[in-house]
């Protein structure tokens, strides 16, 4: 209905024949659509037997394709704010392109001052990847067009990139950073692979059919982070009362229960799948949180701890 609603504004009075071969329906459909533009968006629309087409009686300044209160506006606008993190990515074009779609069709009525919401929301991340943004173009054609793809991968720690066979199921950003969820002909499994350290990519030629059975949710559900493994940990950290209000102002893990301590401590209790996250969470709050449980957890804590007091000694 927009398409015949420029037609019409172009002042070439179209007709059903013509506007249907344009746009590829049948006439009947065209005119379904026209009835709907008269009778329910009370558009001025009526035909000229002297030019064969369509035309308005009056002027239109807009076609009322979409009603927005001001606070789905706002909700617009933040959604829009939160848009910045993909500046610079492949993702940016496409959903500047959508965003401005939604401005067009958007109806004069509502008003805001663009000025004052400038100054007054905004979206900051302390950190932001270095990603090489050919190659996040890449898997993220491959990953939607299930196509395979030959990695060069460097893990941490190792100098040497090796050479990776992968079916990409899943690209996500998750808490600011990109993570890539694949199979992995190397190892057999489902990996976890970091943008960032991915030297090259190149497509194999061949394809992959994504199992039915591959849920990115229930993968993260038991994880912290994007830290999954097939362990089942019940995890307890306790909280000193400096820092416990921290702690109750998020949801940290979908597991997460809180238990509050007389003396102001708080006890996070947490089911997870693997201990490699946590264990970096916790040392960053510098002595303000102490794990009860599991007993291995107590033990790599503990040893973290004192080899970074031993390169202050």
């Amino acid at each position: 209905m927009l398409r015949i609603h420029q037609a019409i504004q172009s002042g070439g009075y179209p007709n059903a024949t013509s506007l249907a071969r344009d746009l590829e329906v049948s006439t009947k459909s065209i005119y379904r659509d026209l009835d709907f533009m008269r009778d329910r968006f009370n558009l001025p629309l009526e035909y000229n037997s002297g030019r064969f087409g369509f035309y308005y009686t009056e002027p239109v300044s807009e076609f009322p394709l979409l009603e927005i209160s001001q606070g789905e506006l706002v909700a617009l606008l933040i959604a829009e704010k939160s848009l910045q993190q993909y500046r610079g990515t492949p993702f940016e074009k496409p959903l500047l392109s959508a965003l401005e779609k939604i401005a067009a069709a958007l109806p004069s009525s509502v008003s805001l001052s663009l000025a004052d919401w400038e100054r007054t929301v905004s979206f900051h991340t302390s950190t932001k990847p270095i990603i090489e943004l050919g190659v996040l173009d890449v898997l993220a054609r491959a990953t939607v067009n299930c196509q395979q793809l030959q990695l060069t991968y460097r893990k941490p720690g190792c100098p040497k990139a090796e050479a990776r066979i992968v079916d990409p199921y899943h690209l996500a950003n998750v808490n600011g950073e990109w993570f890539l969820f694949a199979y992995c002909h190397l190892r057999h499994d489902l990996r976890t692979f970091v943008p960032s350290r991915i030297v090259s990519v190149v497509q194999t030629g061949k394809s992959f059919a994504r199992p039915r059975r591959f849920s990115l949710e229930e993968r993260l559900q038991s994880s912290f982070g994007v830290h999954s493994g097939r362990g089942q940990y019940q995890v307890i950290i306790r909280f000193k009362d400096t820092v416990a209000d921290y702690i109750r102002e998020k949801n940290w893990h979908p597991s997460q229960q809180l238990r509050e301590r007389p003396n102001g401590d708080l006890d996070l209790r947490l089911k997870l799948s693997s201990l490699v996250k946590i264990q970096r969470w916790i040392l960053g709050w510098a002595g303000n949180a102490r794990v009860l449980q599991p007993p291995e957890l107590v033990a790599a804590v503990k040893k973290a701890a004192e080899a970074m007091r031993a390169v202050y000694a």
